[in-house]
């Protein structure tokens, strides 16, 4: 039986690699182009979060995540024309992504013995490296340099996460409270279109 972090983990790469995919189809990647980009935002923050723990990347040694975006292609490639017509698809699935894997990232830099302030900025990693790449890849400014709060929402979560362990709760209800926190500060940001201040020119020296 796969374990509750593992389950997000799965859900997570579904959700991140239907976002890469969505986008890659709106710049009219090739199929395998798609698969791709979409493989690299799926696999991206995680591996530089092992890379980073000195610890053999997850999809290396289990090909589920391979397999795991190739369904999101064929889901994508199924039901694309639908997908199409819902603007907030791509929103959806990135701020799912996001939330799964910054709990997954937090959990496994904890499960390493490392302190809760390395277990934040990997979780933020694992969340938001991968949209990165995949932004580069498609030539688009990533979403964390933008004005958009992003990785903020991560290390929110992270912190979330954090105070639920110091007062002893049940890891898995900390995961969850930890996802929800960063699902919802992703959607209220946008919706209420809550930003960081943005450095001009005139700020600097």
């Amino acid at each position: 039986m796969p374990s509750f972090v593992q389950i997000l983990d799965f859900i997570g790469t579904f959700a991140f690699a239907i976002s890469g995919i969505r986008l890659a189809s709106a710049k009219q990647f090739d199929w395998f182009g798609a698969y791709i980009v979409g493989l690299a935002t799926a696999i991206g923050g995680g591996t530089l979060r092992d890379l980073l723990l000195d610890a053999t990347p997850v999809w290396m040694t289990d090909p589920i995540y391979l397999i795991c975006t190739a369904f999101a292609m064929f889901f994508v490639i199924i039901f694309g024309r639908f997908l199409i017509h819902l603007n907030n698809t791509f929103f959806f699935f990135d701020s799912l992504g996001l939330a799964l894997f910054t709990v997954v990232g937090f959990s496994k830099a904890i499960s390493f013995g490392f302190p809760f302030w390395v277990a934040i900025i990997m979780g933020s990693i694992t969340g938001a490296a991968g949209g990165v790449i995949r932004d580069v890849f498609i030539n688009e400014i990533p979403l964390i340099f933008r004005k958009e709060i992003y990785a903020m929402a991560c290390v929110a979560g992270g912190i979330v996460y954090w105070l639920c362990t110091k007062v002893d709760m049940e890891d898995y209800l900390a995961q969850l409270i930890a996802g929800t926190t960063v699902l919802v500060i992703r959607i209220l940001a946008v919706k209420y279109q809550i930003t960081l201040p943005i450095l001009k020119r005139d700020d600097t020296l």
